[in-house]
């Protein structure tokens, strides 16, 4: 992750960055994220593991991360002869650019507030024009 504004834009970014730059999701993240949306089906645990080729805890935390990030979801398939599993699948990727476009608007506005605090408690005062005396 660059270290400041100026290295992250001229980093040639791809989409996937977004989940590192909002969520600060790691690689693996990343990862479980591109292999849900081209599985055929939502995938459990065990299944995103064997994927990976990671240990099932390994592969459950960045399912947890996913999740509560908002990027994916799951759903509970229930056995005919009672019991269930969970399943992990994608959430509506223009559902999820929304709320990244929410959460760019909160944060441009709190930038704009925090620039115009900067420049009127650091800003040349000598050049802000007179006051008018009657």
């Amino acid at each position: 992750m660059p270290d400041s504004m100026s290295e992250m834009l001229r980093q040639d970014m791809q989409c996937e960055g977004l989940l590192e730059c909002f969520h600060n999701l790691k690689e693996i993240d990343k990862d479980v994220f591109r292999l849900l949306n081209e599985a055929s089906e939502p995938l459990t645990v065990d299944e995103i593991a064997d994927e990976i080729d990671r240990e099932r805890s390994t592969a459950y935390r960045p399912v947890k991360r996913l999740m509560q990030a908002g990027f994916i979801q799951k759903e509970q398939v229930n056995y005919d002869q009672g019991g269930y599993y969970h399943v992990y699948l994608p959430r509506d990727a223009d559902e999820i650019a929304q709320e990244m476009q929410r959460m760019l608007n909160d944060w441009y506005a709190q930038m704009g507030q925090l620039i115009g605090e900067f420049s009127e408690k650091y800003g040349d005062t000598s050049s802000q024009p007179p006051t008018v005396e009657s």
